[in-house]
């Protein structure tokens, strides 16, 4: 089957097209033939040495990647059946091997897809929009909070958008002055151009704030958090203090990595259904392209997601 292998962390070059053996599945599994994968920062930064390259280095062949969606070709499971559409993010945080034409899924860390959406669509729906629904189950959001979605142009933030929505949140998005309009498509309540906004000064104050950027921004967050109110910071490596800074103004602060959930997708899955939510795919990338799509996702200007089909 074809894949794409790390030889060595480094540029995107570095990412090579190649024929290895077909996986072989173990009780619970099931074989997928990969139709699109999606791309995520995790992936860019395991390519370059850094992410989840530490836990991987030692596989051979290193594959990256754990969105899917595709085909059941083969099934050792009690759940799914031969030429079962499914998708989803796979053993994360472990080796998920997603960059292949044929992938191995635990029958626990998938869903169905829904037959409104294609496989692009699919793909584009899992460790992005698993990640925001985990923050925002995190953090117990209610009806009628006031919420706060640092880069709500971006993967994680135009799920969290719409989440909180479904959820009956009032919802603040933050980008650039450009992407304004994408995010009050999402049905944001209000847009913050993030180059041009005074945090020391802000009246607003949320109960929570799903920080995607780290950092600095952390710092600004919590002039705007609400006493008793809750900010969850995702970038591992940016985000250690957040505790004790969120802390500072009687605040709770959390870092949070998500999981591989099966029952997590299919939540996802029934708001995809029902038309509550839905994937923005910026571009599209043949799988002979992955490297290109990786030099698009590392200039950081992502609306929404990239994804690569075979």
């Amino acid at each position: 089957m074809k894949a794409i292998i790390l030889e060595n962390p480094g540029e995107p070059k570095n990412l090579k097209l190649t024929e290895i053996e077909k996986p072989q599945i173990k009780e619970g599994e099931v074989l997928v033939e990969v139709k699109s994968i999606s791309i995520n920062p995790i992936d860019v930064k395991t390519r370059s040495g850094k992410g989840a390259f530490q836990k991987l280095k030692d596989e051979n062949p290193l594959i990256l990647g754990w969105d899917i969606s595709g085909i059941v070709v083969e099934t050792n499971s009690s759940k799914f059946k031969m030429n079962d559409e499914v998708f989803g993010m796979i053993n994360f945080p472990g080796h998920g091997k997603a960059y292949a034409q044929f992938a191995t899924a635990s029958e626990n860390h998938i869903f169905f897809k829904p037959k409104n959406i294609n496989f692009e669509e699919a793909a584009a729906t899992s460790l992005a929009a698993l990640t925001a629904l985990q923050a925002i189950e995190k953090a117990e959001l209610k009806e009628g909070q006031n919420v706060l979605i640092h880069a709500a142009s971006g993967g994680v933030g135009h799920f969290a958008v719409q989440i909180a929505k479904y959820l009956g949140a009032s919802v603040t998005g933050t980008s650039s002055a450009k992407n304004k309009e994408f995010v009050l498509s999402l049905r944001a309540d209000q847009h913050i151009d993030y180059k041009n906004y005074d945090w020391e000064n802000s009246e607003e104050k949320f109960d929570f704030i799903l920080d995607t950027i780290g950092g600095e921004n952390i710092d600004h967050s919590v002039k705007v958090l609400k006493k008793g109110g809750t900010i969850i910071s995702i970038p591992s490596g940016l985000n250690e203090k957040v505790e004790e800074k969120a802390a500072s103004v009687d605040a709770k602060g959390f870092t949070m990595m998500v999981q591989s959930n099966g029952n997590d997708m299919q939540k996802l899955a029934e708001l995809l259904e029902k038309g509550f939510l839905k994937p923005h795919i910026y571009k599209t990338y043949h799988f002979n392209e992955m490297s290109d799509a990786h030099e698009e996702l590392e200039k950081g200007r992502t609306v929404g997601k990239i994804v690569v089909n075979f």
